[in-house]
């Protein structure tokens, strides 16, 4: 049988090295797959890079599923071109062309929430250029009616919007 140099001969490969490149391949893509969401840009905006910045878990794909009774996860990163003082959510869901806030998450502060680009806790007053994370979870409400929507999200200070995304997201009762 002809032999390839490139790739060794099978009696020269180990079980336990095969087991652990196969976990490892699991692993990476698994973190591969957690580590963004496909979301959308906001209209009139260029954020770049925005899907690998934001990671809404549990999410495979869109329309994202939000069972009723569960938390959802979110993860943004974010660097500000402005002195941040204040930073609240601003959460709204497209409803027949009506923008209704998600209740308990729009208008909230989200200072408490931000963290430094090595994990350290950070709070308002955020500084221009400075890259921060954004980690939060927000209880996915009974009373939402079963409906698929686009959600608006965005964080925004006094002054301006320093990031949104828009992604489409499916209510479904919890089974």
């Amino acid at each position: 049988m002809p032999s390839c140099s490139w790739f060794p001969p099978v009696s020269s490969y180990h079980l336990p090295d095969i087991n652990m490149f196969s976990k490892s391949v699991v692993v990476c893509c698994l973190l591969a797959f957690s580590a963004a969401t496909d979301v959308l840009q906001c209209p009139g905006k260029n954020t770049e890079n925005l899907k690998e910045n934001v990671q809404l878990s549990p999410c495979k794909k869109p329309p994202c599923k939000l069972k009723k009774g569960t938390d959802q996860h979110i993860t943004i990163n974010f660097t500000p071109n402005e002195d941040v003082v204040e930073l609240k959510n601003r959460v709204v869901a497209d409803v027949f062309g009506v923008d209704l806030p998600f209740v308990g998450v729009d208008g909230n502060s989200v200072c408490d929430k931000i963290l430094t680009a090595d994990g350290q806790k950070a709070s308002c007053p955020l500084k221009a250029g400075v890259k921060y994370t954004y980690k939060d979870s927000f209880p996915v409400l009974e009373f939402y009616p079963n409906i698929e929507v686009k959600v608006h999200w965005a964080l925004n200070s006094p002054k301006s919007e320093i990031i949104c995304f828009e992604t489409p997201v499916k209510i479904v009762s919890k089974k």
